[in-house]
């Protein structure tokens, strides 16, 4: 291996380091170390694999899960939106979550600040499940205010954290776009609760867009800065939806 690393043209000391940071990483290493954290990482060729996201274009070829995903989390809706989510927004979060996992859905969003936070939280709370999708490895949980939250997430049986982040990957601005595309993916349809300009839930219904999956808007406060990106959305043709009630009626009609 030093002469393969020679002739690459790596100078002594770095492959050196390249040859010792290859012997501490054996897949019996990083299957021990997942075992220790209580993660499990899943290929597409696993059964447990999410159904809903193998059918994206460009699917995580490893999915890492922390928590237990079942059957039913294929009857899925992502609620998401901004992280500056006012008054209004969180307690349509909250009413939305609540009355979906009451009736069998399985929540979907991404543990971020606002809206996301709010959906999760009423999930657990109602007995229902949820997923969060994470933007980093799952030795670690960003925002870290909602570490308590994600715990509950996995100990009460309520669903799972997934990512497509290795274990020690930190958040990062640029994860969290990819972040978006799994939480649409693992969702028969995404919900926009609240979204400003520029929020990072627009991405999240682009992807949605992108793989055929229904977007659902809840209409806003034209005066909210919050709104705006919501709005647009709707006057874009997107769907309008008020209720969990008239979200559980287009998923029995699919």
């Amino acid at each position: 291996m030093d002469l393969e690393l020679g002739v690459a043209g790596l100078e002594r000391r770095t492959a050196e380091s390249l040859r010792s940071l290859r012997n501490r990483t054996t897949p019996e290493n990083v299957a021990a170390r997942l075992m220790k954290l209580g993660i499990r990482a899943l290929t597409l060729l696993d059964d447990e694999y999410p159904a809903l996201l193998k059918q994206v274009a460009d699917p995580p070829p490893v999915l890492f899960v922390r928590g237990q995903l079942k059957n039913e989390d294929e009857q899925s809706v992502a609620l998401v939106g901004t992280r500056r989510a006012t008054s209004y927004g969180q307690a349509v979060a909250q009413r939305l979550a609540r009355d979906l996992a009451a009736a069998g859905v399985t929540v979907v969003s991404g543990l971020a600040k606002g809206v996301d936070t709010q959906a999760h939280r009423a999930a657990v709370d109602a007995g229902g499940r949820t997923m969060a999708v994470l933007g980093n490895g799952l030795d670690q949980v960003y925002p870290p205010e909602n570490a308590a939250l994600a715990r509950q997430i996995v100990e009460r049986d309520a669903g799972a954290l997934v990512s497509e982040f290795a274990p020690g990957v930190p958040p990062d601005a640029v994860n969290f776009p990819r972040r978006n595309r799994i939480i649409s993916g693992l969702s028969m349809a995404t919900v926009i609760v609240e979204a400003g300009a520029r929020s990072g839930a627009l991405i999240t219904a682009d992807f949605a867009l992108e793989q055929g999956r229904e977007v659902m808007v809840v209409p806003g406060n034209i005066n909210s800065p919050m709104s705006f990106g919501s709005n647009e959305l709707l006057k874009q043709g997107a769907t309008p939806v008020t209720s969990a009630q008239a979200v559980n009626a287009w998923l029995r009609a699919e």
